[in-house]
This record gives structure tokens, C-alpha cells and sequence, in this order.
């Protein structure tokens, strides 16, 4: 009589699925940030969303100044005095037909943020305050076909088009579009820190730009924080390298185009020649420049306003340590002692 043998199957080993998904996010960081073979992701840092608040603002302004216009009785009308009635004629520019005044306020805004040389002076900031500018000139093409035309003939003809530039409705659409473009170009940046280099990443729009800093390049690590930075719990660092990375030359001083020529003539007299003495050295002193090198943080090379910057900043100091040439000189020094201590 035989007996009935109860075979048990072996369980089959499923890989640890912590190790999958590890496996995974880094499959998907290579692709991310285009990392070597062998290369491991150890932290990745984004932007804060407060870090562009000023660009918010500046989108709030530009609506502000649309409904303004929309509403001009809500801030002056014709009985005020002084600036308001100043405001009132600016306002007043251009009828109906061309809202010339909307146009010079919007075209000094924009020349005054393409001055002021900060992160809303950036080409994309700067189109689009220009479209903003432009909008009612070409919505109201008519308008400034029927301003020509009046130069040249007394005849009142209708519009050809009809059509009307809302402020209010203009103002909503295009702070909505900038406040979409704000958040989209916040979240084109990226950055990591691997086992081998820093890496930064854009893409942003028709925009693309990587680069990658290996440790040992590192000369300096500057960390920038502003009061709002400081209260927030954000802030910028700055990598420094050997060949400049990090640092730019600009223009200081206080002059804006040429300076005018005074110049002596034999007749004049000591005083005379004293007086034009003093003015050559006011002007000069006036329009003097000098161009230094100094560290500007440009999002796309920095890690620009971030949360969690302690941490960031020890991780590069510890990863730039392991990675330098003495710490590799110290390692082998140390192999070569215990090498010869073993003989």
C-alpha cells in the first residue's frame, strides 16, 4: 500500500517592492536629469513659490493700472485739483478712439522693470508687458486708422471693425495668463545634487538649459537670504568655481550716456578757467562708472530661494569634501600605510 505523498510548492520570492520603487525613481531620475551610469540621485530641490512673489505683484499692478482705466471716477474726476487733475488728462489721451494714456503708463512700466535689472526684467516678462502695452492699439485698429485719417480729412466715418478694449475683462485675462506663465516658469527649474555632480536643469516655453558641476570644481558655496527669505524659510546658494561660474561683470556708478565736454579757450581767465575746472570735475565725478565682478543669482545656475537650505548646503559641503583633491591624496596616503604596514 502506498502512500500518498503531499507535495508543498516553494513560495515564489517576490522582489522587495521598497527596492522596485527604488529602482523605479531612479530609472526615472536618469531620464530626469541625464545622469552618467552608475550615478545616484540624492536630493532634489525646486524653487519656492514665495521666492516669486514680486512677479505676482507686478501682474497685480498691470491690472490695476487696467482698471483704473476702466473706472477712472474711482480714484480722480474732473473736479479734483493738482496731480489727480494731471492724471485725468493723461487719462484723457487718445478719446476713445486710441487710449494713448493707457500706452504711456503701460510703456513706463515696462521700460521701468526692464531698468530695475531684477527677476521680473527677464525677456518673457518684458514681451508680455509689451502685448499688454500693444493690446488696445491692436484691438482698436480702427480707432487708430480713424485718428489718421482725421489729420487729413473732416469726413466722419464709421468704424470698420467695432471693436471696443474692455479694461476690465483684459485686465482679468492677461493677470491670469501672467500668473499661469509665473507658476509654469517656478516649476521649470530644476535641480539635484548626485553622487558624482550638481546639476541644474530649465526648461521653460522654447527655453532649454543643463548644466553640470562636478564637486571638485566647487570653490565656494554663498548663501543669500532676504528678510522675506528669512521669515519664510527660503534662501539662495550660490555655487562659485574656478572658472568663474556664478560671477558676473557689471556697470556701477551713476552716469546714463555721455558726459558734455566743457572746454577753455585762451581768453578766458583764471576764473573763468577755475569755474570750468569745477564743472569737468562734477560731470566726471557725475557720470563716473567702473564695471565689477559680483555674484547675481540667476535661477538657472543657482539654487534659487529654496526650502530646506541647511540640509542642501551640508550635503554639498560633505559631497565636495569626499570629491576633493586633498581628501583623495589623505585616501591614498592612507592605503599606501596600511599597505606597507602589512609587508
Amino acid at each position: 500500500m502506498s502512500e500518498d505523498t503531499e507535495v508543498t510548492e516553494e513560495p515564489t520570492v517576490q522582489p522587495d517592492s521598497d527596492e522596485k520603487t527604488k529602482a523605479n525613481d531612479q530609472e526615472a531620475m536618469k531620464s530626469r536629469f541625464k545622469l552618467i551610469e552608475g550615478e545616484e540621485v540624492l536630493l532634489t530641490k525646486q524653487p519656492s513659490g514665495v521666492g516669486f512673489l514680486n512677479m505676482y505683484v507686478l501682474g497685480l499692478l498691470v491690472f490695476g493700472v487696467h482698471l483704473l482705466f476702466w473706472k477712472p471716477d474711482m480714484l480722480v474726476n474732473d473736479d479734483s485739483g493738482g496731480i489727480a487733475k494731471a492724471i485725468v488728462w493723461l487719462m484723457g489721451l487718445g478719446g476713445s478712439k486710441l487710449p494713448f494714456g493707457f500706452v504711456l503708463v503701460m510703456a513706463s512700466i515696462t521700460w521701468f522693470n526692464r531698468m530695475l535689472n531684477s527677476s521680473t526684467s527677464g525677456k518673457w516678462v518684458t514681451v508680455w508687458l509689451l502685448i499688454a502695452t500693444l493690446l488696445p492699439v491692436l484691438i482698436q485698429i480702427d480707432g487708430l486708422i480713424a485718428l489718421i485719417r482725421d489729420l487729413f480729412s473732416d469726413t466722419d466715418v464709421e468704424p470698420f471693425l467695432g471693436f471696443e478694449y474692455n479694461f476690465l475683462f483684459a485686465g482679468i485675462a492677461l493677470n491670469l495668463a501672467f500668473w499661469g506663465l509665473v507658476f509654469y516658469y517656478q516649476r521649470s527649474f530644476d535641480y539635484a545634487i548626485t553622487s558624482n555632480a550638481v546639476i541644474f536643469k530649465h526648461a521653460f516655453l522654447l527655453s532649454r538649459a543643463h548644466r553640470r558641476i562636478l564637486f571638485d570644481r566647487i570653490s565656494e558655496v554663498q548663501v543669500e537670504r532676504t528678510p522675506v527669505g528669512t521669515i519664510t524659510g527660503y534662501a539662495t546658494l550660490t555655487i562659485l568655481t574656478d572658472s568663474g561660474v556664478g560671477i558676473v561683470e557689471e556697470s556701477v556708478g551713476g552716469g546714463i550716456g555721455i558726459s558734455p565736454s566743457v572746454s577753455t579757450n585762451e581768453n578766458d581767465g583764471n576764473v573763468e578757467k577755475a569755474g570750468k575746472s569745477i564743472i569737468r570735475s562734477f560731470f566726471a565725478l557725475m557720470f563716473y562708472q567702473r564695471t565689477i565682478r559680483t555674484v547675481r543669482p540667476d535661477p538657472k545656475h543657482c539654487f534659487f530661494k529654496i526650502r530646506g537650505w541647511e540640509d542642501t548646503k551640508t550635503l554639498l559641503n560633505e559631497m565636495h569634501k569626499k570629491h576633493s583633491q586633498s581628501t583623495k591624496l589623505d585616501n591614498l596616503a592612507d592605503i599606501l600605510t596600511r599597505e606597507e604596514g602589512q609587508d
